[in-house]
């Protein structure tokens, strides 16, 4: 895959077109609804601030949580906003959150604590820098996922340290092009070793073991799917 090609399938994906067209209308409401402009920055610099912290509590303690699969009003959530992606890693329909559940969470992790910085303008801007921000996140997950080498050392890295995540061992390398939350709670790795590769790392733990007493993903899966996506899987 060429950079051209990855920048076209990055821009026909819904969700990115929806992340653009929520951050035109937030910038929109930010001229009618204006702040100052030092809350304005403090609110933009706090929503950047925050986002990988967030991104990387809800990847570890929720998309990787034992407890979703287990309430049936909350399991085919779990099955398409992470289980499904682990299942089949490379598939880009599945690669990008569902709006349904990213919105929201953009908005509650931005938009709160600038309103109390400057007000629903300065609420307006962290929510619009939040899906700014999380465009350029799911650029990189495009990156890390799709047949594109990157050249740059650093993004070389970051794909490296998330196809671990993927292939090796999904309990560490939570973060996506921010891992300083996983060095700063221990869950960064580099070293990949094959004694240590999870039994887990494309289940998530939702074993056919498991299934049997929690059966919801499993009825809207069509069963339980075990091994590597690529002995399973032809794209």
């Amino acid at each position: 895959m060429t950079l051209k090609q990855l920048w076209v399938a990055y821009f026909q994906y819904p969700a990115i077109i929806g992340y653009l067209l929520c951050a035109a209308v937030a910038i929109g409401l930010f001229f009618v609804y204006p702040a100052a402009p030092l809350p304005t920055l403090a609110a933009i610099a706090v929503s950047i601030l925050v986002y990988p912290a967030v991104w990387y509590c809800l990847h570890r303690w929720v998309l990787h949580s034992q407890w979703m699969y287990k309430v049936p009003m909350l399991a085919a959530t779990w099955k398409r906003i992470h289980y499904d992606h682990h299942q089949d890693p490379n598939r880009l329909e599945i690669l990008f959150g569902a709006l349904h559940t990213t919105l929201p969470t953009i908005a509650i992790a931005t938009a709160p604590i600038a309103y109390l910085i400057g007000g629903p303008g300065a609420a307006l801007a962290a929510f619009a820098t939040g899906l700014i921000t999380t465009c350029v996140y799911e650029f990189f997950h495009c990156i890390q996922h799709l047949a594109y080498k990157p050249k740059m050392k650093f993004i070389v890295a970051m794909k490296a340290r998330h196809m671990a995540h993927h292939f090796h061992d999904e309990r560490g390398n939570f973060g996506i092009t921010n891992y300083f939350w996983d060095r700063l709670f221990g869950t960064y790795y580099e070293k990949i070793e094959k004694s240590k590769k999870s039994e887990t790392v494309f289940n998530l733990g939702y074993t056919p073991e498991v299934a049997e007493r929690y059966p919801w993903v499993a009825q809207l899966s069509g069963g339980v799917a075990t091994g590597h996506p690529s002995s399973r899987i032809q794209h």
